[in-house]
């Protein structure tokens, strides 16, 4: 999020929660359980209606509630990933490992969310999932992008699952 996407404190109303909770209600039906659920990109309320519609969602089992707060607000992602259940992700607008670290080392999110175009790079994009994984933390790849970009992330993905494969032989 850019500072135009920062909150401004408009408050869901009851009635607003249903209705979104409807909505995933309805794409759950049709899915089943045995498809992953996610959602994304919530708009401009604050952290505690964050946490009001993901204690109405809890029921979806949804794979992860991506964006709910900028990502830069670390202690606000903390508190999300302490009050839910539905593990919490952000990451496509960070920039470099060290960008991703705050977030990492308090697990303020259970998965992080790099994109190799805007992250660094096919390494820097591995370094961000090794020091994440060392930490107990999941990485899923963000893509938005060309077709030479959705191709780097393949093989920055496979780099990343023949690294794992191989860990697993070898311990």
């Amino acid at each position: 999020y850019s500072t135009l996407f920062r909150s401004t404190q408009r408050q869901i109303t009851e009635k607003g929660l249903d209705e979104m909770a409807k909505l995933v209600d309805n794409v759950r039906s049709m899915l089943g359980y045995d498809i992953p659920l996610s959602t994304d990109h919530y708009g401009h309320f604050d952290l505690n209606n964050g946490i009001r519609l993901g204690k109405k969602l809890e029921k979806y089992r949804l794979a992860w509630m991506e964006d709910v707060v900028p990502w830069d607000y670390v202690d606000q992602w903390k508190t999300l990933s302490d009050s839910l259940e539905t593990p919490m992700l952000t990451g496509e607008d960070v920039y470099l490992l060290s960008g991703f670290k705050p977030l990492i080392d308090i697990h303020a999110v259970d998965i992080v969310h790099p994109d190799l175009a805007t992250s660094g790079g096919l390494l820097e994009t591995k370094r961000i999932g090794d020091y994440a994984e060392e930490h107990g933390i999941a990485m899923a790849m963000h893509q938005a992008g060309t077709p030479i970009s959705f191709m780097a992330n393949v093989h920055c993905a496979a780099a990343r699952s023949e690294e794992n494969t191989l860990n697993s032989i070898n311990t």
